[in-house]
């Protein structure tokens, strides 16, 4: 019935359809397969991409080849950058979408790919011989063969809904849980854990109050995630709202304290730190007052509304009775309660690198079967699971990124040197070369490489090229231009700026704080016409290079000395237990890591720069 496919991806979450969409790009024959395929990409939380360190991430997907951007744009219906007000390595794009539209785009970029098969079951296991995975086992009892498998399954293992006291089965509300998989890979030796997520109520639109809220526009000039030309910025958004819980929401909440799962110890699974209920916040923070709660519609042509900021699992009476306590939501009608979802999760330091489990050969995990949380790290764990996947069936060695190179690189890192005890998120705090890695550059750094692993098409390629060889003869002409002191004062006093007495190169006055070319270009013709030949990205890439030149070349400098020590490969085999300097726990975590290099194993939490030392020395170094 089925032929051998080279990559079978298991679940069609945001992990999935990247596994599935990169695997088939490169030219591998791939199935896809989902319990639901009505619930293709759904956006199970909230209906945005990005923010901040996130953006960055779906930039990257893009700047690779992936569909996450063009997804993402083509589905828009707000874009916000993120802290303008802070330096560009802190600029975030951030969008909200179209719920039903961003599924949609999803299921006809699938469909318009004539290497994905579809198949509508849940797949209950896998077929595993002599340490390598060479297929699949549907419910029904369907064999399915192939050279390797991609797990997205996200919260859907023995996944557990809570409202409440009441528990039901499910790993969205109104799917079924997928069982079977967790009980094979336990029995395979694999260790696993339970994490729980949650969701807010969804209200009519209709019947809230906007006028008493914040109204939260989107940019006035708006961009777009997607570097490629299949995509145009915004014409035409609309806005969100923000208000805010009170201390009568609070009260309200709190009747419900004896009846919440997560107070009575019916959840075990460890949630999300930086995105808690809002029980756990009002119990956490006793001290405020008030939280901020964003009000988000679903899309261009619905009513209905997601209550960014009020995630919760208690009784369904006890949501709409505080609810409707916040400010604009007096009359706030529910269209279902928010719940809590327990599920399984594999910890991540049962991988290598490349995503795949040191257990079983072929077999790969991405998204929140490895403990992240959030629509972006999945996404770019399958991006990076399916071009490994593809090239493992080619026999074809793997894809790493560094942590120098891109913000995937820091997360896949992070996951398997150091593990996570709750859902993983990404922060720009995470990324110790976060200058290198900033929103605007990620098709300097990664379409190159999207490219020669044939992913990134040509077109994309030479646009990049552009890019790159017209902002460096911007910087070129910046650096040749000088403007005399009567032409140069009136805009450096008017912004704050010491006056100049002399001739002075652009580039040198555009390196002070707050001095940007339009101010020049507004003011002097010369300048003007110097930039009118280039495009704004071209011309932002520019002045970032003019800024933060020095910056740059110090992490530059720091990245490669961390390089040196990435080369300094070290034997998968060897036996640790018998360096007896090293610390005890030294031992422990690189016997069961295998770090691949020196620098991967400085990485491993519990490896302390002392052991690193003891491990250069006897590397004869």
């Amino acid at each position: 019935m089925f032929p051998e496919y080279d990559v079978i991806v298991v679940g069609a979450g945001h992990a999935g359809c990247e596994a599935a969409a990169a695997a088939a790009n490169m030219g591998s024959k791939v199935l896809l397969a989902t319990m639901n395929m009505q619930t293709i990409a759904q956006m199970s939380c909230n209906p945005a991409m990005g923010g901040v360190a996130k953006g960055q991430i779906v930039r990257e997907i893009d700047a690779l080849g992936g569909l996450s951007g063009i997804v993402s744009d083509k589905s828009m219906i707000q874009f916000r950058m993120l802290n303008r007000s802070k330096g560009p390595a802190m600029w975030s794009p951030r969008s909200q979408n179209d719920r039903h539209m961003f599924a949609w785009e999803w299921r006809m970029q699938l469909e318009a790919l004539p290497n994905v098969d579809m198949w509508q079951e849940m797949v209950s296991g896998l077929i595993v011989k002599d340490g390598r995975v060479c297929g699949v086992r549907t419910g029904l009892g369907i064999e399915i063969p192939c050279k390797t498998v991609v797990l997205t399954n996200g919260t859907f293992l023995n996944g557990i809904i809570h409202i409440g006291e009441k528990r039901l089965g499910g790993g969205r509300t109104g799917e079924k849980a997928a069982t079977g998989i967790t009980e094979q890979l336990v029995e395979l030796g694999f260790e696993s854990g339970r994490m729980k997520t949650g969701t807010p109520p969804r209200v009519d639109g209709r019947t809230l109050n906007y006028s008493v809220m914040e109204e939260q526009e989107g940019d006035v000039n708006p961009s777009k995630f997607s570097y490629s030309k299949q995509t145009s910025a915004l014409v035409k958004q609309r806005s969100c709202h923000i208000t805010y819980t009170n201390l009568a929401v609070h009260e309200t909440l709190k009747e419900g304290f004896d009846r919440s799962p997560m107070f009575t110890g019916r959840i075990k699974g460890l949630g999300p730190r930086y995105c808690p209920s809002v029980e756990d916040k009002i119990n956490r923070f006793a001290e405020k007052e008030r939280h901020q709660i964003f009000v988000e519609p679903e899309g261009w042509n619905t009513v209905e509304v997601y209550v960014n900021g009020f995630s919760t699992s208690l009784p369904e009476d006890i949501q709409y009775k505080a609810i409707r306590k916040i400010a604009g939501f007096e009359n706030a009608k529910m269209f279902r309660p928010g719940y809590a979802i327990e599920y399984d999760f594999f910890p991540p330091t049962q991988l290598q690198l490349s995503l795949e489990t040191r257990l079983v050969k072929n077999l790969f995990f991405a998204g929140q079967i490895n403990g992240t949380t959030g629509y972006e790290e999945a996404a770019c764990q399958g991006l990076m699971a399916g071009i490994n996947a593809h090239r493992a069936a080619k026999d074809e060695e793997a894809l790493i990124l560094k942590r120098s190179e891109a913000y995937i690189g820091v997360l896949i890192d992070d996951l398997v040197n150091k593990g996570t005890e709750e859902p993983y998120r990404m922060f720009t705090s995470r990324a110790e070369y976060r200058i290198l890695l900033r929103q605007d550059n990620a098709d300097l750094r990664l379409t190159p490489i999207g490219h020669q692993i044939g992913l990134a098409s040509e077109e994309r390629y030479q646009d990049m090229l552009i890019k790159k060889q017209q902002s460096e003869k911007l910087v070129e002409e910046i650096k040749n231009t000088k403007i005399k002191p009567e032409e140069a004062n009136p805009v450096l006093e008017e912004n704050g700026s010491a006056p100049i007495r002399e001739k002075v190169i652009l580039y040198n006055l555009l390196k002070r704080p707050n001095m940007e070319i339009n101010l020049f270009s507004e003011r002097l013709p010369e300048i003007k016409t110097l930039v009118e030949p280039y495009t704004q990205e071209e011309i932002e890439q520019a002045i970032i290079e003019v800024k933060y030149r020095d910056y740059i070349d110090k992490e530059e400098q720091m990245a490669q000395k961390m390089t040196q020590l990435e080369n300094m490969a070290l034997n998968p085999d060897f036996d640790y237990k018998k360096i007896q300097a090293l610390s005890i726990e030294a031992r422990e975590k690189l016997s069961k890591i295998k770090p691949a290099t020196l620098g991967q194993a400085s990485r491993i939490s519990g490896v302390n720069p002392s052991d690193i030392s003891i491990l250069m020395i006897y590397m004869g170094r």
